[in-house]
């Protein structure tokens, strides 16, 4: 199974890295394959192909959205991690799901949102993209409050505060992982 962890944020000075690297550091003892697949390296242009992905058959992507929709098309399942920008989601995510036809249908998506309120704006967001293309929001998702640049360290470890709590973060993550492998495994039929 393959799963990847969507750095949903591509500003200089960004700290969703290090949140993506905490989801991939606590993945690690899972039989899931997971890799970060960050935004950066998918430069697209804002969406403005005059017929919605899911409604054209006759799609000619260009090639950096090619690139993009390939990479997607190959996992099984998805970690989305997101700041909270002005109550929703980085600009930059919302184009790259925008460009999504098909790539991520009956596939299970979880969230891992940081910022004021741990990010539930953003999340919210989300939860009304992802069943539009197609996909499942699980009920297992991660709010981190504050500002991720304070709560991870530049490799990724959670501060020893929120690791050593046992409602936290650290928990809620281990759970959503676990849930998520286990929608994977329950859609799959439905991807065949």
């Amino acid at each position: 199974m393959k799963v990847q962890i969507i750095v949903g944020s591509t500003r200089p000075g960004r700290a969703t890295d290090r949140a993506a690297q905490w989801v991939a550091k606590t993945a690690v003892s899972s039989d899931a394959e997971y890799e970060v697949v960050d935004l950066r390296d998918y430069p697209l242009s804002f969406f403005d192909e005059p017929i919605s992905p899911q409604y054209n058959p006759d799609r000619q992507a260009s090639p950096e959205t090619q690139k993009w929709l390939d990479k997607v098309s190959e996992a099984d399942a998805y970690v989305i991690v997101t700041p909270e920008y002005n109550r929703s989601i980085p600009a930059i995510l919302k184009n790259a799901l925008d460009h999504l036809a098909f790539q991520m249908a009956h596939k299970p998506i979880t969230v891992v949102s940081h910022g004021g309120n741990g990010g539930t704006q953003a999340h919210a967001t989300l939860k009304l993209i992802i069943p539009q293309i197609q996909a499942v929001n699980i009920p297992a998702n991660v709010y981190i409050n504050g500002m991720a640049g304070m709560v991870f360290s530049e490799d990724g470890e959670l501060n020893d505060e929120l690791k050593s709590n046992p409602y936290g973060p650290q928990g809620a993550l281990e759970g959503a992982l676990k849930q998520l492998t286990q929608y994977a495994e329950a859609l799959k039929p439905l991807r065949s």
